[in-house]
């Protein structure tokens, strides 16, 4: 018997230190009100987007919940409005899958808003499928829609600088490649629709992320929009809902001992958002509200530019001249 509560004991000293140095996330305990300030957060109806969403409403921010499920939408905008006490909570449509959509979102947008402080590149997804315009869904939603997003939104956030772009990747990152042939073809950077392959996109799509921002600040230096990407930590959401039944309830036991709720994944992004003085760090990775390090291809200036330059073509083919569209109306910044 003492041999299995020793056993027991060093299990449980084992989960309370690898769930606290690893897993658990940090919080973010600045004050900062952002009355007067105006928040995109995409894929807000739900885990850490929602849970963002609300801190932000908190503080005063006016929130556009940018999503493409208009009930689920609507009823976070409810919920988040009833605790925050803010009313300046309110959905937009976007579908990150459909390029057609992201333009008409932007085009709403930039005729319904006068401002634009902070954009939050929140949404993202694992598995099968691919987006009305041919790439693959982890591809299309997590890099290829929030690329387009954020250029047909760049003048906005110019004219209301300082003003912050800030995109979720994850610690998968380290497990992406760069196949960038296979983008500009409208493939997934990987074939197939098994688990293993939709993981791997997923891990792909994150490492564009981080090269998305890396190239972002480089081309925005000197102006009065910084970029960070970030990993939130191991969440309990929705992420996985579209994966096999069979690997939801392998890893549902393993997300309720380990994985943090959508209110802790949230401090690292609201850090991100709001910590004053990381504008000289634009362009770079954090976690658990602190600067880190990313994998080496992440931190490839070259690669960052060339899928910069690969995805622009990507976007404009699919949306039909689209980079003669934002370079004549003078939207955002240069994308070749």
């Amino acid at each position: 018997m003492s041999a299995l509560l020793l056993l027991v004991a060093g299990a449980l000293f084992f989960y309370i230190l690898l769930y606290y140095s690893v897993f658990k996330g940090a919080s973010c305990s600045r004050s900062v009100k952002l009355n007067g300030k105006t928040v995109i957060v995409t894929g807000s109806d739900t885990g850490i987007g929602k849970a963002t969403a609300l801190e932000l409403a908190k503080r005063g921010a006016r929130v556009i919940l940018a999503c493409s499920n208009k009930d689920k939408a609507e009823s976070a905008a409810f919920d988040i409005r009833t605790e925050s006490g803010n009313n300046q909570v309110v959905f937009m449509q976007l579908d990150l899958a459909s390029l057609k959509s992201v333009r008409c979102f932007a085009e709403t947008f930039l005729k319904t808003e006068p401002r634009l402080d902070i954009l939050i590149n929140n949404a993202g997804v694992m598995g099968p499928g691919r987006t009305e315009d041919g790439f693959g869904m982890a591809l299309g939603v997590n890099h290829l829609g929030h690329f387009l997003l954020t250029n047909l939104l760049l003048e906005k956030l110019q004219q209301c600088g300082p003003s912050r772009v800030v995109t979720v990747a994850a610690l998968l990152h380290c497990f992406g490649t760069a196949n960038f042939p296979l983008l500009a073809s409208k493939k997934d950077s990987v074939s197939g629709q098994s688990t293993w392959n939709n993981f791997r996109a997923y891990c792909n799509s994150k490492l564009f992320n981080v090269l998305f921002t890396r190239e972002l600040a480089n081309r925005l230096e000197g102006t009065s929009v910084t970029c960070y990407s970030l990993h939130p930590g191991v969440i309990a959401t929705e992420l996985c809902r579209n994966m096999s039944l069979w690997m939801q309830l392998l890893v549902t036991p393993f997300a309720k001992l380990f994985f943090v709720d959508p209110e802790g994944g949230s401090q690292t992004i609201v850090y991100c958002a709001l910590q004053e003085g990381l504008e000289s760090l634009s362009g770079r990775y954090f976690s658990r509200c602190a600067l880190q390090q990313v994998g080496a291809m992440g931190r490839d200036d070259a690669l960052a530019r060339k899928l910069w330059e690969l995805t622009a073509g990507a976007a404009a083919t699919a949306a039909g001249e689209l980079r003669q569209e934002c370079c004549s109306e003078g939207r955002g910044i240069s994308w070749g």
